[in-house]
């Protein structure tokens, strides 16, 4: 693929603006509520960092997709809950602070399970026929730079700064959400003539992708007695994703747009189980949604 003021300067740009807005939601006590509650951080994390990636490549191999497609798709599973998965929890009463410390620690934690997966997804895919290259260790640097870095300087702002980046919180999320919407209609427009073809490939087993791990999420929370309000909030945080940053890594790191397509298109069907659960549950009264069994 071409390098394009797209790829090299508009997506990283767009990622570094709302990976620093999260930065400015979060604040050190984000990280110690993994010691309040660490049962219900455990079983979000692994939802999220293992079950979600082996249920993408199982769906890849169900539907039988091609081998970018499939690498896609693997990439977005390997990429942490989205910044909005904390918004869509808020409005579905789920547990607001539960949201906010799954999305931070696997930001952190996917600085190295996103080499990872993406490599042994690519090395699965070599031996079907697709002939790639993955510097697992350049990868790596680079989603620390996208990434990371943003996060860790929105933080700082915040510590320093609380009122202003208060204040801007609301502005970055608006803008987040524009750069997003900008971003996936880009990647579309450029894939425009292919579309069809790739809705049709990729569509269903987003949507099957999205309501597998939105239910196991729910309902292994459930089984393993947490509360109401922890279960609806892994259930989100497992199927809304940071589409922004897999779309980042498949052009800006892997030089190869087709991985995107996956990216964009769960990243607008995610928003459908993520709007029913707002309306289900954040209609209910508060007492409705009750803090424990």
């Amino acid at each position: 693929m071409e390098s394009s003021i797209l790829t090299t300067v508009f997506l990283p740009a767009s990622l570094f603006i709302i990976m620093l807005g999260m930065g400015l939601s979060l604040v050190t006590d984000d990280f110690r509520r993994v010691l309040v509650y660490p049962k219900a951080v455990i079983i979000g994390l692994v939802n999220q960092l293992l079950l979600l990636p082996l249920i993408a490549f199982g769906i890849t191999q169900l539907f039988g997709l091609p081998n970018e497609l499939a690498i896609g798709l693997i990439l977005l599973a390997s990429c942490p809950g989205g910044v909005t998965s904390n918004l869509i929890s808020h409005v579905s009463r789920g547990d607001t602070a539960l949201s906010i410390t799954l999305t931070a620690i696997s930001s952190f934690i996917t600085l190295i399970t996103i080499p990872l997966y993406v490599g042994l997804a690519y090395g699965y895919f070599n031996d079907t026929g697709q002939i790639v290259d993955v510097d697992e260790m350049g990868m790596l640097l680079q989603v620390l730079v996208i990434v990371i870095i943003p996060v860790l300087l929105g933080m700082f702002i915040r510590s320093k700064k609380e009122k202003f980046a208060l204040r801007m919180d609301k502005p970055v999320r608006i803008i987040s959400t524009v750069l997003f919407v900008l971003i996936v209609a880009s990647i579309l427009a450029s894939e425009w003539e292919k579309m069809a073809e790739y809705i049709a490939q990729i569509g269903i087993a987003s949507i099957v992708l999205n309501l597998t791990t939105m239910l196991l999420g729910f309902f292994s929370a459930r089984f393993l007695k947490l509360s109401l309000r922890q279960a609806i909030t892994i259930s989100i945080e497992s199927g809304i994703q940071n589409g922004t940053l897999a779309i980042v890594i498949a052009t800006a790191v892997l030089a190869n747009i087709a991985l995107t397509i996956p990216a964009a298109v769960y990243s607008t069907l995610m928003f459908i189980p993520g709007a029913i659960m707002m309306w289900y549950f954040g209609s209910r009264k508060s007492s409705d949604v009750e803090e424990s069994l």
